[in-house]
């Protein structure tokens, strides 16, 4: 069946969606966007994302179209127009249309766009682990705003695989923040050590799960800075995210995280995630 899409106030075909050149979000990059999980036809933590929709909305003076309870409605309609069981649902909110000129447009409307694909969890890479190389961070200093201002970590995610690794890890003369796409964590003497959540790093959803299930499973958690040098000493590491989850970081810069396999920690952390989804 055609990709339904929701465009504006409705359902349509990928064909039918216009998009003006004149779309704020095309020449400035003048939007928000969120990436849901969806896992048996549901959204996940649907709650924690329209959280950080409306922040995000709101430290922008972007206005959203509609409440949230009618957002979430639209995107559950979006998900069964698409028959989609496993997947992720991309919606993105733009100031709208307006001629090019920097100040806030006086009369433009929001301009809604939200898609619904089917995306499988990364089983491999959760089981295996995967490698990464760190960088510098020299992005601005709004990555807790969940924008459409994405090139620096574009970039990022390339330098990675032009190394032949799979994330890059950033820092901040030698102060790690985050990855090009998803949160870092490490463990240090059986406590999960993760930078704090302020302006650095995007408040990442499915971190803020992963740090109330070590809680819960009684792991210590400590939310402070670390450093490049604490990163390669780690007795484990993994990374969060949407489409992520839960993986296992198992070489960093050509070297191996401890015994360059996936740990106990970061072991329980997925169990615990995965009975929580239902998986």
């Amino acid at each position: 069946m055609p990709q339904q899409i929701w465009f504006q106030q409705g359902l349509l075909s990928k064909e039918e969606v216009r998009i003006s050149p004149d779309d704020r979000g095309y020449y400035f990059g003048d939007g928000i966007y969120e990436v849901f999980r969806v896992y048996h036809g549901r959204l996940f933590e649907a709650d924690a994302h329209f959280d950080r929709l409306e922040r995000t909305a709101a430290a922008l003076r972007i206005p959203l179209p509609l409440p949230r309870e009618a957002m979430a409605a639209k995107l559950r309609e979006l998900i069964a127009a698409n028959e989609l069981q496993t997947g992720t649902v991309y919606m993105q909110i733009t100031r709208g249309e307006a001629p090019r000129s920097h100040p806030f447009p006086a009369d433009a409307a929001p301009v809604l766009f939200a898609s619904a694909s089917e995306y499988g969890r990364p089983l491999a890479s959760m089981q295996q682990g995967i490698s990464a190389v760190t960088a510098e961070d020299i992005r601005w200093l709004r990555c807790d705003l969940k924008t459409l201002n994405l090139l620096p970590n574009v970039l990022a995610k390339q330098e990675a695989l032009d190394r032949g690794a799979d994330e890059v890890i950033l820092h901040r003369s030698g102060t790690v923040t985050e990855c090009s796409a998803s949160n870092v964590m490490i463990v240090r003497d059986g406590a999960v050590c993760t930078h704090p959540a302020n302006h650095l790093i995007l408040h990442g959803i499915t971190r803020l799960v992963v740090l109330r299930l070590a809680r819960e499973l009684g792991i210590p958690v400590i939310e402070e800075p670390f450093t490049i040098d604490m990163l390669r000493e780690a007795d484990e590491a993994f990374i969060t995210g949407t489409t992520v989850e839960v993986t296992p970081i198992v070489r960093i810069d050509d070297a191996p995280v401890a015994q360059g396999i996936p740990g106990p920690v970061t072991r329980r952390l997925q169990a615990a995630f995965e009975l929580l989804t239902g998986l």
